[in-house]
C-alpha cells in the first residue's frame, strides 16, 4: 500500500535522470567519436602523403646522384650522373677500350684482355671472352704478330645512349711486314647503377689503307 505522502516519479524520469539527458550524452559521445575518426583518417592520409613525398625525393636523389668512376687510373672530369656519363668520361673510356682491344702483342694480350673483360656486362661476358680467346689462339700461332690501333682524327666519334662508333686505324705487323687498315669499331654499352658496362665490340668495314 502506497504511503499517502510518497511522491511518484514523473513518467519522463529514469531513476533520477531524464531520458533526454541520456540522449544528449549519447549524441555528444557520437559526435566526439566521429571527430576522432575524422582526425585519425586525416592523420593517416597525411602520413601516406609525407611517405610518398619522401620516397619521391629519395628516388630523385638516387637518380641524380653523381657516381665518380675513373677508368684505368685516368684523371679529369669523369663521372656518371644517374645513367648519363659525362662527355669526358665517354671520350676516356672509348680510348681505353680501343687501346685494350686493339693494341696488343703475344706478350701483352692476355693481361690486357683480362682488364677489358672486367668492363664487360655479365650477360655478354661469355661471348666476348670467346672472341678474345680466339685472338689469343692466333697470337699463339704467330708469336711475331702485333697490332696497334688508333682513334682517327679525320672523322668524328659518334655517341648515343647505347653505343659508340669510333673511326679506327689499325697497324698490323707480322714477320716484319706492316699493313694498315681503316674501319669503324662499334662499342655497345649500358650504364647500370652508375657503372659503365661493355656489352659488345664489333669491327666494321675494315679495308687496307689505300695510301
Amino acid at each position: 500500500m502506497a504511503h499517502p505522502f510518497q511522491r511518484k516519479a514523473p513518467a519522463d524520469m529514469i531513476g533520477d535522470t531524464r531520458p533526454s539527458w541520456h540522449l544528449h550524452r549519447y549524441l555528444l559521445g557520437s559526435a566526439n567519436l566521429f571527430e576522432e575518426n575524422r582526425l585519425l583518417k586525416f592523420a593517416i592520409a597525411g602520413t601516406f602523403g609525407i611517405t610518398a613525398v619522401l620516397g619521391m625525393l629519395l628516388y630523385t636523389s638516387n637518380l641524380n646522384q653523381r657516381t665518380v668512376i675513373v677508368p684505368f687510373g685516368a684523371g679529369g672530369d669523369l663521372y656518371v650522373t644517374g645513367n648519363k656519363p659525362s662527355e669526358a668520361y665517354l671520350r676516356t673510356i672509348t680510348r681505353n677500350i680501343v687501346s685494350l682491344s686493339g693494341t696488343y702483342s703475344a706478350y701483352s694480350a692476355d693481361q690486357q684482355f683480362q682488364e677489358l673483360l672486367s668492363l664487360v656486362h655479365p650477360t655478354s661476358y661469355n661471348n666476348l671472352r670467346d672472341s678474345l680467346n680466339g685472338l689469343l689462339d692466333e697470337l699463339a700461332r704467330n708469336p711475331t704478330l702485333s697490332i696497334a690501333s688508333y682513334v682517327r682524327t679525320d672523322k668524328p666519334v659518334t655517341y648515343t645512349t647505347t653505343e659508340i662508333v669510333v673511326p679506327v686505324e689499325k697497324v698490323r705487323v707480322i714477320g716484319g711486314v706492316i699493313r694498315k687498315f681503316q674501319g669503324m669499331l662499334r662499342v655497345r654499352y649500358v650504364i647500370d647503377n652508375g657503372r659503365f658496362w661493355l656489352t659488345a665490340l664489333q669491327e666494321e668495314n675494315f679495308n687496307a689503307d689505300p695510301r
